[in-house]
């Protein structure tokens, strides 16, 4: 036990653990999936905050801690990140699930370079546009698989492009035959699809406009030229059907 134990130390500077029967360098899947969840939310909260509102703020303070703690990953050691200390103490009581750390590595790679455009984009030039709406999706979409499937996206990419394939990945997909799970029924798929149908039917009810008494049209307001000027909306909004939300991103009447 205490061999064990003396093997799992780790140094200040060190990525990923050593473990006995391991040749490579691993990580706890569990703690990363929660680590990932706990960011995918605290992003969802900043995107929708920016999206419906037109508040930026919570976004610019998400996009710096995001690269913090990918920066405490990448370049000292997985153990001090943040997001990570609170992900494996939240799921300390179940049995770790040990996979390989370069896979792990290259991915969060993809990260830290994702937080590093919005960094300058969104924090230091504050710029608004369709680019920041596509990193922000790219980052959404990389939490989301890792936290909800255990899918790594990144993963993948080293696979496909590292020059050694990757060991170690959850449930064992990288290993030779890999055991699949049961695939989906036709039923099963009928299923999905009437529900979809139905929530498709609630949300056309929801959303249909209800009869309102007419009211006077009010006179047209006066804008200063300059505040019209600036209120243009650009020819990049008008061909995404993103008018009113520029205007209401850029506080626009």
């Amino acid at each position: 036990m205490t061999n064990i134990k003396n093997s799992m130390r780790t140094s200040l500077f060190q990525f990923g653990q050593r473990i006995p029967g391991h040749d490579i360098p691993v990580l706890n899947e569990r703690a990363v999936r929660a680590s990932a969840g706990i960011l995918f939310l605290l992003a969802m909260v900043a995107f929708m905050n920016a999206w419906l509102l037109g508040n930026f703020q919570p976004t610019r303070v998400f996009v710096i801690a995001f690269l913090a703690d990918f920066t405490l990953r990448l370049f000292v050691n997985p153990r001090f990140a943040p997001s990570l200390i609170i992900g494996a103490w939240v799921v300390r009581g179940q049995q770790p699930e040990w996979v390989g750390a370069p896979q792990k590595r290259f991915a969060w790679a993809i990260g830290f370079v994702l937080a590093l455009t919005m960094l300058y984009l969104v924090v230091i030039r504050q710029v608004i546009g369709p680019v920041n709406l596509l990193v922000c999706a790219a980052c959404l979409t990389l939490l989301l698989f890792e936290s909800a499937f255990g899918i790594c996206l990144g993963c993948k990419l080293y696979t496909l492009f590292g020059n050694t394939p990757a060991q170690l990945c959850p449930g064992g997909v990288c290993e030779a035959p890999a055991q699949r799970g049961p695939g989906l029924s036709a039923a099963q798929a009928i299923i999905v699809a009437v529900f979809a149908l139905g929530v498709w039917a609630a949300a056309h009810w929801v959303y249909a406009p209800a009869e309102l008494p007419a009211v006077a049209a009010p006179g047209p307001a006066v804008l200063d030229p300059a505040e019209a000027a600036r209120c243009q909306v650009p020819e990049f909004a008008k061909a995404m059907g993103h008018e009113e939300k520029w205007k209401l991103h850029n506080n626009c009447q």
